[in-house]
């Protein structure tokens, strides 16, 4: 026995009907190819960043990663309760955050080493790692309450939070919904009114500010609890065309500022007061954009696709299955893809072999990661385990 027995009717009914979910591979390859697109979007100067949506709108990867992020969080930590009660949900949720703590440490180590052992010079400015070469002690100390972040790691240490305060966001997730999701973008509101942020070090800045980002998280466990009640809206025609309408105009917007004779297509004061986007806070725009994508994604992509089953597809679901270690992966090899640019070649053929050699290894990585993973479960002791 365990706490479920004391839970409201309501409740009980919410969490029944994410039963009839079950594994949706979309998740797994939407996840894995947010996972891709960070990867070629972390390498500088990169063609294959013009793979990537940063270039044609006004969001990118980051966005799908996080809504993706608190779908899945809603589905596995949904399924703890089921299984085990609100304990469960909790011990998993501080298990979990526990991973994430320790592979950000991990990877902030990993970063310097990479540094050092290229021999400091600009890389150490262009990742933030000068002061924790300099100031090892005091900027371990400062990365340890999650303070200090080098660059492109930034993510991590907000799902260390997330995590912590997803089993309370759950519980009222699932008494009132709506309620939540209301609080979420007031907090997010009063972010862009107020400049709020959470301290960091050694300045103030956050690439992701937690209290404005975690509202993409809140809205994809919101929609795996509510979204059957919207889907009518998000699926009816009127919300297609919108979808499509903003689309095209931040992708015109967008190319102008990259491409030099599509900036009379815009408007010189539109462009000014467009740009730039506020990424750090979730620029309005950045997120109206993602949903303009979640629209005409929900329109284009069923459950069934077939496409799901093709190899490219299936490496992408792997990615998705290990985003932790994979995102790590991808880290250290963007770093070591841009020091290739620097001093190897920076030809387009480099570019290039750079950017499929480092997909095909977080590929191969992420398989190896589930062949390690499936073998435990085929001895019969451990069939029970969680």
């Amino acid at each position: 026995m365990h706490d479920q027995s004391a839970t409201p009717k309501p409740l009980v009914d919410e969490l029944l009907e994410l039963k009839d979910w079950g594994r949706d591979l979309r998740i797994d390859a939407c996840r894995g190819i947010a996972l891709w697109w960070i990867f070629l979007d972390h390498i500088p100067n990169n063609i294959g960043s013009w793979l990537t949506p940063r270039n044609y709108g006004f969001s990118d990867a980051a966005e799908v990663f996080m809504f993706i992020s608190g779908v899945t969080c809603a589905l596995a930590y949904g399924k703890a309760w089921r299984c085990e009660g609100w304990t469960g949900v909790i011990g998993r949720t501080l298990r979990r955050s526990w991973d994430i703590y320790v592979a950000f440490l991990l990877l902030t180590l990993a970063s310097a080493i990479l540094i050092h052992l290229v021999g400091g010079g600009p890389s150490a400015d262009a990742s933030n790692t000068r002061i924790l070469l300099d100031q090892p002690g005091a900027t371990l100390a400062r990365a340890a309450i999650l303070q200090y972040r080098p660059v492109n790691t930034d993510v991590l240490p907000i799902f260390v939070l997330l995590h912590l305060l997803f089993a309370p966001l759950l519980w009222l997730l699932l008494r009132v919904p709506n309620l939540t999701l209301g609080a979420s973008v007031a907090l997010y509101v009063l972010v862009h009114f107020f400049g709020w942020t959470v301290p960091a070090w050694p300045n103030s800045h956050w690439a992701f500010n937690p209290m404005a980002w975690q509202l993409l998280v809140v809205l994809g466990a919101w929609w795996i609890i509510e979204g059957n009640k919207v889907q009518p809206w998000v699926r009816s025609r009127a919300a297609l065309v919108l979808a499509v309408l903003y689309l095209l105009f931040s992708l015109i917007t967008a190319l102008s500022w990259r491409i030099k004779p599509l900036e009379a297509l815009i408007p010189q004061m539109l462009a000014y007061l467009l740009y730039p986007l506020d990424k750090s806070n979730l620029d309005p725009l950045r997120l109206l954009h993602f949903l303009a994508i979640a629209v005409l994604a929900a329109w284009l992509v069923p459950r069934n696709w077939r496409a799901l089953e093709t190899p490219v597809m299936r490496g992408a679901i792997r990615c998705g299955q290990n985003s932790l270690p994979i995102y790590c992966l991808s880290v250290l090899l963007a770093f070591v893809s841009h020091m290739a640019l620097l001093d190897i070649s920076n030809g387009l053929a480099m570019q290039i072999a750079l950017s499929v050699g480092g997909i095909i290894a977080m590929i191969v990585s992420a398989t190896l990661l589930n062949l390690i993973s499936i073998k435990p479960r085929q001895h019969p002791a451990r069939n029970s385990s969680p």
